[in-house]
């Protein structure tokens, strides 16, 4: 088993730096504001052949307000899981009276703890860390975690006893899954209720997820990775540094994942948001499963009126059939994980060469495309060009001429055919090289020369 490391101290102290230090990645979101960080995040690192589980947390120590509170709960919880706990503690500012109380809590713990005193770049390690003696955590370990200095003296001393090294493996982490929407749309909620623990921290605050949470879990034998992002605003609302930051990690988590729940709300209009993060999910061929959230307590008339508009406004999404329901609840969250099942095997689908030639046929056969000044667009020949998206190509003469609706229609009969679900299809169209392409006027094609050729060689043979 890999050991826990769980990274704890007060607010900005280099939680998030350490973490990304640590896992190589840019996985945290880092600022230089305090609590930023309010769920805990989980990377895997390795400092020579030692692997380990890192958790980033918001800290203890912070506002004694409810979200603070929230924040300080999903600390606790990973403490409770950790096998290594480094308190991590500011050089440059010296002790603080929230590292004695951490101190204290943590020495209650009984688990492993080295404490790290961060940001002592261009100082002497030893002399920075010399008064945080008095903490009674053990010996310091000087480290700058912006700069990578001291890190593999840090995980030496936090790793030891637990185990020697080990090969480096490839990791299966599963299917991740991005659940993305507008703020305040019930993501987190649905997080939890997914998880089946308060794993993220939930406010009527929008904007209370400011960073990506990336959370590893398995069901019923399965390996996936939920992936919780911060509300997606419309770009004229989006005026703080830090909510930038946060909807391009949103953008970015989109893009790492292999679905994406697009989260709506049956209480709000479907807005300009919902339809450009839609349109965002589709062109990075993103399978998806849309779900309508906070459904409960509706009348009959709203929820008619919640299924037309998204009939009006997201009609594009026509192969994700919505699902309604109660995140807070807990209703109608089942059938979720099949969907995005289905949507995931629909991505990667091989579509036969066969059967799409048939299907291309038949579409024909039923409904030609139309004339083009006078000439017949002609569809030949179909093959499967890629996946996720699944990607068909069509050959043909002038077929470059095909109108977006008969696209649409070729598009329709793949999915329908195929039984796609969840996914888009794209149809590429590709016109044959024209052999009078940059020849002369009158002069003869590369078929007409070879066969004028062989003639010539024939008549040579037999009359000299």
């Amino acid at each position: 088993m890999k050991p826990i490391v769980v990274l704890v101290g007060r607010p900005n102290v280099g939680k998030s730096t350490l973490f990304n230090a640590l896992t190589r990645s840019r996985q945290a979101l880092v600022a230089d504001l305090p609590g930023l960080t309010r769920d805990r995040q989980y990377g895997e690192g390795r400092i020579g052949g030692r692997p380990y589980i890192v958790v980033d947390t918001g800290g203890l120590g912070g506002p004694a307000d409810g979200l603070g509170q929230r924040v300080a709960a999903q600390t606790r919880a990973a403490l409770a899981e950790a096998d290594v706990v480094v308190v991590l503690t500011d050089g440059r500012s010296g002790p603080h009276v929230d590292d004695w109380t951490i101190a204290a809590e943590i020495r209650a713990l009984n688990r492993r703890v080295v404490l790290a005193v961060n940001k002592t770049e261009g100082l002497d390690p030893d002399v920075a860390a010399a008064e945080f003696h008095a903490l009674g955590l053990g010996r310091p370990v000087g480290i700058a975690a912006a700069h990578h200095q001291g890190l593999e003296a840090l995980m030496t001393a936090a790793l030891a006893g637990h185990g020697a090294d080990e090969p480096e493996a490839a990791a299966h982490e599963g299917m991740r899954i991005a659940i993305a929407g507008r703020p305040n749309v019930g993501k987190s909620t649905l997080m939890n209720a997914l998880l089946g623990e308060e794993r993220v921290v939930v406010s009527d605050l929008p904007g209370t997820t400011r960073d990506s949470v990336y959370v590893p879990f398995q069901r019923s034998g399965k390996a996936y990775v939920l992936i919780d992002t911060a509300g997606v605003r419309r770009r004229a609302r989006v005026t703080e540094p830090l909510e930038r930051y946060s909807v391009a990690k949103t953008l970015q988590a989109v893009d790492d994942a292999h679905v994406v729940l697009l989260v709506c709300d049956a209480r709000e209009e479907i807005g300009e948001q919902d339809v450009t993060l839609a349109g965002h999910i589709l062109s990075q061929g993103r399978s998806l499963v849309l779900v309508v959230n906070k459904w409960e307590g509706l009348d009959a008339a709203r929820r008619d009126w919640i299924k037309r508009e998204l009939a009006r406004k997201l009609p594009f999404l026509a192969f994700a059939p919505p699902h309604f329901i109660s995140a807070l609840e807990g209703l109608h969250i089942g059938p979720l994980f099949p969907a995005m099942e289905r949507a995931y095997r629909s991505g990667g689908r091989t579509l036969p060469t066969p059967q799409l030639n048939r299907i291309l046929r038949d579409a024909i056969s039923a409904t030609a495309p139309p004339m083009v000044r006078g000439r017949r667009i002609k569809p030949k020949f179909a093959h499967q060009g890629g996946k996720y998206p699944p990607r068909v190509v069509v050959h043909g003469n002038l077929v470059s001429e095909v109108p977006e609706a008969w696209r649409r229609y070729l598009a329709q009969r793949v999915r329908t055919h195929f039984r796609l679900e969840g996914t888009p299809v794209e149809i590429e169209f590709r016109e044959g090289d024209n052999p009078f392409a940059g020849r002369p006027q009158g002069a003869p094609t590369a078929r007409q020369e070879a066969k004028r050729r062989r003639l010539k060689r024939f008549r040579k043979a037999h009359y000299g």
